[in-house]
């Protein structure tokens, strides 16, 4: 069992669009609408979004592979790419997405602390994070890794408001 981290390119674009669909699909489509799963997945990861997040120098996208396949992927946000005002001592996990075959073998913390030696790498203070409120397991993985509530915001899934807790850690 290998798993290896690689940071996304431009010419990473498709293979970006098509775990984005993917992972994002697997998630939330079992409690959403197709046609608010459609509006955001049409919005969200559009190739021509994709490009220009991918091209933003505060932004960074990463592919994890297992066993030398995509198995999800990893994007943060620092200074004002970051999806809320938190400050240039701020770290934002904007996205990060297991493919469900590969849920419960390790990614997703391997992702997240790829976040946390970015942070660490750049002098940020604290790490966070937006995650929906009926997503329990995200919830649950979160406060494992020593994330804390400290507020909520309105993530649009479509025309449907949804929220989203934000979740923080304190970096030493």
């Amino acid at each position: 069992m290998t798993i290896h981290i690689k940071k996304c390119t431009l010419e990473d674009s498709r293979k970006l669009q098509e775990i984005s669909y993917e992972t994002f699909n697997e998630t939330f489509k079992h409690q959403n609408t197709p046609e608010n799963m459609n509006a955001y997945l049409e919005r969200a990861f559009n190739f021509k979004q994709l490009e220009k997040e991918l091209s933003n120098t505060s932004s960074q996208f990463f592919f994890v592979y297992f066993n030398n396949e995509v198995a999800g992927y990893l994007k943060i946000n620092t200074n004002d790419a970051q999806s809320e005002e938190m400050g240039d001592e701020s770290l934002e996990i904007e996205r990060i997405y297991i493919k469900d075959k590969f849920q419960k073998l390790g990614i997703g913390k391997c992702l997240q602390n790829k976040a946390m030696e970015i942070a660490m790498e750049h002098n940020k203070k604290k790490i966070w994070l937006g995650v929906w409120e009926k997503n329990e397991n995200a919830i649950a993985f979160y406060k494992k890794l020593g994330f804390v509530q400290t507020g909520a915001h309105s993530f649009y899934m479509g025309d449907e408001e949804q929220m989203d807790f934000i979740m923080t850690k304190i970096l030493l």
